[in-house]
């Protein structure tokens, strides 16, 4: 009788609660959901210009394109200049309604899904964001109060908004990567930001150009019912050990405030501290330029029709890739941090140029010199990672999403509040502003880097002398 083949080898067990790479994409659902915001917020933006120009005789902005806007005398109509106020006001409105109510949620689902999972902590918010663009819809068709934007907005921030949906992302990355891998998988996964982004942003503008409002918002709420579907339907669970847990519970806020009064090493709860500082620094003055960028690039001088704001924003997207492929070059050669503060001095920069920019060429040159501002973030985000244990991590990003709701929160207060208050002397000075803010976490990520080194310099001395 023949000898029968030998069976192939058996395969490496894989962990419990994990599954295999392929099966582990998390990237799909972030890149649908950032499509879909990507689409709702430069729409929103002028759909607000225009329906508020109309109910202040300001409808015709095609015109004024062609003719009042590109003369010296568009700086001065206060009739504009009303509408620019207005638009800011409203959006301030709605980015701190739902932020401020996302605050909270994100702290409470965040630790919950350390314990039942990542998948419920993804597929609430994508529902939520699905919510939200359906009540735009509404808007829109009924020629609604613009105040409805607001409870779109608010009923998304009760399911953990947009910042949930990050703050779990980047968990289930920290869930399924290694630790000397994981700065350039967060990167990765920021990378994926901005392709959406950019996707988003040039099509939005041309399609709103071609077609109007309507179809775009139609996109976007097919993008987050998708990203719903994929996470109930398709995405495996990356948590090793799921258990039982209430979710209304003070318990979940407590594990976040454990993170920073009681964690594992006496050094890591000052660099939790001073690392979120940074990071809320830096994603505050981002948030901040990137509500003004439409506004900016609608008034006088530069006076830019929806295609041009599409490239615009498309172009500030762009820095996601770039900074990507920037930080796994720049990792040959430097420390992570080091590569951070290359990024933070090509972001002052290009704030610095925007906020002189009075031509077209100017501001797209702007927006190539911030080709390496988005590499501080994921630097950031990998070393709060490595700073609490793995059964923490949702915990974590649940604080650094929290972070980022009150970074929106701040950055709306601030900066859509002080573009009104500087058109008359600067137009573009929200965006100098911004590029001082950012010296200060440039100074906090080099002293740490400083500290540590010389620590572990002593630490290497102390055993080297030790018998």
């Amino acid at each position: 009788m023949a000898a029968m083949a030998a069976p192939p080898p058996a395969e490496p067990p894989v962990p419990p609660g994990r599954c295999r790479p392929s099966l582990l994409a998390v990237e799909p659902l972030l890149f649908l959901t950032t499509v879909s915001l990507g689409l709702q917020g430069p729409l929103a933006t002028q759909y607000l210009w225009d329906r508020l120009g109309a109910e202040h005789g300001y409808s015709d902005r095609n015109s004024t394109e062609s003719a009042g806007c590109g003369n010296g005398n568009a700086t001065a109509d206060p009739l504009r200049q009303e509408v620019e106020a207005l638009v800011s006001h409203w959006n301030l409105y709605i980015n701190l309604g739902g932020f401020f109510v996302s605050l909270f949620s994100v702290t409470l689902f965040g630790p919950w899904s350390d314990s039942v999972g990542r998948r419920p902590a993804l597929i609430l918010p994508a529902a939520g964001m699905a919510l939200q663009t359906a009540i735009y819809l509404l808007v829109m068709y009924l020629e609604l109060h613009v105040a409805f934007f607001l409870l779109g907005r608010v009923l998304s921030g009760l399911t953990g908004d947009y910042n949930l949906i990050l703050a779990s992302c980047f968990s289930y990355v920290a869930d399924t990567s290694e630790r000397r891998a994981r700065t350039f998988r967060v990167a990765i996964l920021e990378a994926c930001l901005g392709t959406a982004g950019m996707v988003a942003s040039i099509g939005g503008g041309q399609w709103r150009k071609a077609q109007g409002y309507i179809n775009p918002f139609w996109l976007a709420f097919a993008a987050s019912l998708a990203a719903t579907l994929y996470a109930a339907f398709f995405l495996r669970e990356s948590v090793k050990e799921k258990k039982k847990a209430k979710l209304f519970t003070l318990s979940h806020y407590k594990a976040v405030y454990r993170l920073y009064t009681a964690p594992q090493h006496l050094s890591s709860r000052w660099k939790l501290a001073l690392y979120s500082l940074a990071f809320f620094l830096i994603v505050t003055v981002h948030f901040g330029a990137k509500d003004l960028y439409v506004l900016y690039e609608l008034g006088f001088p530069l006076c830019w029709a929806s295609d041009l704001i599409g490239y615009g924003s498309a172009a500030s997207y762009l820095a996601y890739l770039s900074s990507l492929v920037g930080l796994r070059l720049l990792q040959l050669c430097l420390e992570d941090t080091w590569v951070a503060e290359i990024g933070l001095i090509s972001n002052i920069a290009g704030l610095v140029v925007i906020s002189v920019a009075t031509t077209t060429p100017l501001m797209f040159t702007g927006y190539g010199i911030l080709f390496l501002s988005m590499a501080a973030t994921p630097v950031i985000r990998s070393k709060l990672s490595k700073l609490v244990s793995e059964t923490e991590q949702g915990a974590l990003f649940a604080s650094v999403a929290c972070v980022e709701g009150l970074c929106s929160l701040v950055a709306t207060g601030v900066f859509n509040s002080l573009y009104p208050a500087t058109l008359h002397f600067m137009r573009g000075f929200p965006f100098l502003f911004g590029a001082i803010i950012l010296l200060i976490p440039a100074a906090i990520l080099g002293w740490i880097q400083i500290w540590d080194s010389k620590h572990d310099y002593n630490h290497f001395q102390d055993a080297s002398l030790s018998p």
